[in-house]
């Protein structure tokens, strides 16, 4: 029988070469083998010279996750998503979420792995990130997530989530931000309303509003309640945080509402909410005003500039980022760090007509 060797016969079918193939093509053990690539210390400068040049004939490429694996790290973060990533990367919010955490990363030598649900479930992921920490993100109802990763004695930090004792979280004053902007409209006269909210999921009938969302409806709650008003007094519309569907949502509220504000919990819906008026010939904020919650970049740049809630969200990302590194390398940990919200009135909200 032949003598196995690492060169292939012509027309054969092409096999990734394993480190045996060097032994052997380098007249060494596979345990010289792995010494050239992880310990070169081990060897003699002509040993490892003869493995590497026997490598690079016959086209080995060490399998580096493997060895990362192997030593306990991967210098990769995961971030875990509540989202698919179609839906994700529809959203420019987690572009400058993602630019933050990228930032930190590139200073620190690590990358970032997007992990998405696995079969609608953020717990079934867990498992299959490589990764040596994860930044969990909305994370509003914990479905075994939180004790799971303390089981795998993982580090995590809570973005945009409820706060837990012990945990590192980091979220922003969303209560205080969605007080604040719809106490302008008010101010401004308008008391016909919409809120154009993102969708709770079907745990909101157990369990109610929860994270952000829970916190931005709050202070709406209380910004009506110093103008003698509740939520029965407005108009609630709940879809996804795409621009189309704040579109859809849009048109639907003005063919049975007589309004002259929208209030969208994020962005992406105001972007929305304000195509369906220039389409519907609705002036801006003649007839209906428009406010937002983000401050995402095309904020300031539509016709009329939008109103919103700004909110440090590349800030969040890098703080998340640098919690999670910190958590890595077994620094201090860091407790919940709460980022303020600041209203930003710009040309899409204006007094309610007859004011």
């Amino acid at each position: 029988m032949p003598a196995r060797s690492g060169r292939r016969e012509a027309g054969a079918a092409k096999v990734k070469p394993t480190s045996s193939d060097v032994a052997a093509a380098a007249g060494v053990s596979r345990s010289a083998v792995s010494f050239a690539f992880n310990s070169p210390h081990r060897i003699s400068t002509a040993t490892r010279d003869r493995i590497l040049a026997a490598a690079h004939e016959i086209g080995y490429v060490p399998n580096t996750l493997a060895r990362m694996l192997q030593a306990g790290q991967t210098q990769s973060l995961g971030v875990l998503l509540p989202q698919s990533l179609a839906k994700i990367m529809e959203n420019p919010y987690y572009a400058r979420f993602l630019m933050g955490a990228g930032q930190v990363c590139d200073q620190e030598g690590f990358t970032l792995l997007l992990t998405p649900p696995l079969r609608e479930s953020m717990l079934k992921a867990i498992p299959y990130a490589a990764v040596d920490g994860f930044i969990v993100c909305g994370l509003e109802i914990d479905q075994g997530e939180v004790s799971e990763l303390e089981r795998r004695r993982v580090p995590f930090v809570l973005v945009d989530s409820d706060p837990q004792e012990n945990v590192p979280s980091i979220g922003v004053d969303d209560r205080g931000g969605a007080r604040e902007v719809v106490r302008h409209l008010l101010e401004l006269g308008h008391r016909r309303l919409a809120v154009l909210s993102i969708d709770p999921g079907p745990e909101k009938a157990v369990r109610g509003y929860r994270g952000p969302l829970g916190r931005r409806l709050a202070g709406i709650v209380d910004a009506l309640a110093q103008a003698g008003m509740t939520m029965a007094d407005v108009a609630l519309a709940e879809v996804p945080a795409t621009r189309t569907d704040g579109y859809r949502a849009t048109r639907a509220l003005l063919a049975d509402t007589a309004l002259t504000a929208i209030v969208a919990l994020s962005d992406i819906l105001a972007f929305g909410a304000m195509d369906a008026l220039h389409e519907l010939g609705v002036d801006v904020p003649g007839q209906v005003s428009v406010t937002g919650f983000d401050d995402l970049t095309e904020s300031a740049w539509l016709r009329p500039r939008l109103t919103t809630v700004r909110q440090a969200i590349a800030t969040k990302g890098r703080t998340a980022a640098d919690f999670l590194i910190s958590a890595i390398r077994g620094e201090d940990q860091h407790p919940h760090q709460l980022l303020s919200t600041s209203l930003i009135v710009r040309d899409s909200s204006g007094p309610a007509p007859g004011h």
